[in-house]
């Protein structure tokens, strides 16, 4: 899941000065409570953002992700490796390695598995969170607050061009100062309706909020669920293995080893005389070896960079390559991310593991 990071929701305009017309205490103190409101829910936007996926570096790389599948058109976006699910894969991974007659092996296995149970259920807590709380606090930023910002910078225009005719009066036609007056007096109204209803029905704000604490309750119910199961399975182990009877040490007999009668005076080994190489046709010192084109010699007349340190892929359309590789670069998908080719295979990798030879042309 990609949570796309919230931007600012609502900048009020301070609308009434020391000069000119001014609004009631009423109309500042309804403004005052928007501002305050837009400001809550953009900052607790950006912290569940992070409650949620705590790496910003692997949050960076998820968006350049879901942007290059967008751009390839694929349907299937990669999620967010949550630190459960990575966890479980390297305890798996070398439980394997330690192997059925290794108790912690087994155990390891066990825990692995949980552990990407883990991650299953921090998915679902992901999916549960953006739909019934961070999708409905963007669309608050984006089409309420931001009608409420429309409806205060057309209100301060209005007041403007009214104080401007005001001070004409009497240069210029009534008829245009009531017009001017009318159209400040409508817009404060429209300001203060959408104001009040946002103030007013606030209570949905809670209801999103409740979304938000039932979705984390589920998580823990079954995280709890699923170490409970665990810790039961380790705890067997341990009286399995405490029952069985440990196995003694018995080390090999010695064999024993004869030197010999001693024959030479350098401690019994004869000396032998290294056999000398004859010179051929097919190398003498004096040549040198024949190098064959390796990946790290590829002409630098077009834009490459070389490889500081080996890169495995961890996604679908990522480029590996090793130390010393010189890679052509196609595109510059951000900041951190390039798009390049090495032995006919085309990918993306991170800019941090490469020094550009040859930038792009701009």
């Amino acid at each position: 899941m990609q949570v796309a990071g919230p931007g600012p929701c609502f900048t009020s305009s301070k609308v009434g000065g020391a000069e000119g017309t001014k609004l009631d205490d009423d109309f500042k103190e309804m403004e005052k409570k928007v501002d305050v409101t837009s400001k809550a829910v953009t900052e607790v936007l950006a912290r569940t953002i992070e409650y949620l996926q705590p790496n910003p570096a692997s949050r960076a790389k998820l968006t350049m992700l879901n942007t290059v599948s967008k751009i390839r058109g694929q349907v299937k976006n990669p999620g967010y490796p949550q630190s459960e699910g990575l966890l479980g894969e390297c305890m798996i991974r070398h439980g394997k390695e330690l192997g059925g007659e290794s108790n912690f092996g087994d155990a390891l296995l066990d825990a692995g598995e949980s552990m990407k149970r883990l991650a299953e259920v921090k998915d679902s807590l992901d999916i549960e969170v953006k739909q019934n709380f961070i999708d409905p606090l963007q669309n608050l930023c984006e089409k309420d607050l931001k009608e409420i910002q429309h409806h205060l910078k057309k209100l301060e225009g209005r007041r403007l061009d009214f104080d401007y005719k005001k001070k004409r009066q009497g240069k210029i036609p009534d008829e245009e100062l009531r017009q001017a007056l009318e159209k400040f007096e409508e817009s404060k109204e429209v300001a203060e309706t959408s104001m009040h209803n946002l103030l007013e029905t606030d209570i949905e704000q809670v209801s999103q909020l409740s979304a938000l604490v039932d979705a984390q309750l589920d998580y823990h119910r079954q995280a709890v669920q699923i170490l409970d199961e665990l810790a039961e399975k380790l705890k067997r182990r341990m009286r399995e293995a405490s029952s069985r009877p440990r196995r003694e040490y018995k080390p090999k007999p010695r064999e024993p080893f004869d030197l010999g009668e001693p024959e030479q005076s350098n401690g019994g080994f004869p000396c032998t005389t290294a056999p000398k190489i004859a010179a051929s046709s097919s190398f003498r010192s004096s040549d040198k070896p024949i190098r064959t084109p390796s990946r790290s010699m590829l002409p630098l007349d077009q834009p490459s960079c070389k490889a500081l340190y080996d890169f495995e892929p961890e996604n679908d359309g990522e480029l590996g390559f090793r130390e010393g590789d010189v890679i052509t670069l196609t595109n510059q998908i951000d900041e951190n991310w390039y798009e390049g080719m090495l032995d006919g295979q085309s990918g993306f990798f991170p800019l941090s593991y490469v020094e550009v030879l040859v930038p792009l042309p701009q």
